[in-house]
């Protein structure tokens, strides 16, 4: 089981480094561990937060690993002073892996996964909001 740690990312500007800091490291299956971009916003709410949790699945023949992301906006109510979250972009990834697939065809389909996910026609995308015509 990989340890919990702060993940660092490039910010939409493909230059700045955003941390994503290791609040709260998985405590067992089904319980997510949680990273929390503490840069943004000055309390909790106001912080994008993404979330990993795994359990048996299939009659315990399966991994199900389940990631949601969040992403606030926040605004600040100009005659109380009051900043709060105003909307949020959402995101939910699940992934099934049987126990008995070999490692190199798990390892190859996280990297595809991972790598199309992040390639520039599904981030152009999900940044459109429209699906590739």
């Amino acid at each position: 089981m990989p340890a919990i740690a702060n993940i660092t990312v490039k910010k939409n500007d493909g230059t700045t480094d955003i941390i994503w800091t290791g609040v709260q490291p998985s405590s067992g299956d089904g319980t997510p561990a949680t990273w929390k971009s503490q840069t943004v916003g000055t309390a909790s709410a106001h912080q994008p937060e993404l979330r990993l949790s795994a359990r048996d699945a299939n009659k315990g023949s399966h991994r199900l690993l389940r990631l949601t992301f969040q992403y606030p906006q926040i605004a600040t109510n100009s005659t109380t002073s009051v900043t709060s979250v105003v909307q949020k972009a959402t995101s939910t990834l699940e992934m099934e892996i049987p126990k008995a697939m070999a490692s190199a065809d798990v390892n190859e389909a996280v990297s595809q996964l991972t790598n199309l996910i992040d390639s520039s026609l599904i981030v152009s995308c999900l940044k459109e909001g429209y699906s590739a015509t």
